[in-house]
């Protein structure tokens, strides 16, 4: 008899502070945002959607050196190139299979003049496979559109390099 007393008396102590937790839960602010319409942080460092950028005046930052292509563990990018007539290298055929990519970032952290970086987006699905070969057009596309928040991310996480 005495057991059952106090076995009940502790889970109505238990049971008690639990409300009470619970309660004060109820009013503390939300946890959660409505995603489509409301937007997380995303952290400088994150590694999403392929770009290749430019310098301010318009011409492409990569100096064909192949060293992303090299250093894909999934070998993911296929990089062609051509010799300008000033001797230096031009790419001629920049391409990404990010259905191989598996976002490692060392393609980025490889390039000398930061000219493949992974961007901000993270909502690039598509319905078809085809959509996500990537081409040197897409890339500098990409590379336009997220180009001041890549510069932004670039600066942010420089101290750490």
């Amino acid at each position: 008899m005495k057991i059952s007393r106090i076995i009940k008396t502790i889970f109505l102590k238990d049971f008690a502070v639990g409300l009470l937790i619970a309660i004060k839960k109820i009013f503390e602010g939300k946890k959660t945002i409505n995603y489509p319409f409301e937007k997380g942080k995303i952290s400088p460092r994150f590694r999403g959607e392929h770009a290749l950028r430019r310098y301010p005046n318009g011409e492409e930052r990569c100096i064909a050196c192949k060293l992303c292509e090299a250093v894909c563990p999934a070998q993911a990018i296929t990089i062609e190139s051509e010799i300008r007539k000033d001797g230096s290298r031009k790419t001629t055929k920049y391409d990404i299979d990010m259905l191989k990519c598996i976002y490692c970032g060392l393609c980025q952290e490889s390039c000398p003049v930061d000219a493949i970086v992974q961007g901000p987006n993270f909502e690039f699905a598509t319905e078809t496979r085809e959509e996500l070969y990537y081409n040197k057009q897409k890339l500098l596309e990409n590379g336009d559109k997220w180009e001041a928040a890549l510069e932004q991310n670039i600066k942010a996480d420089a101290p750490f390099n």
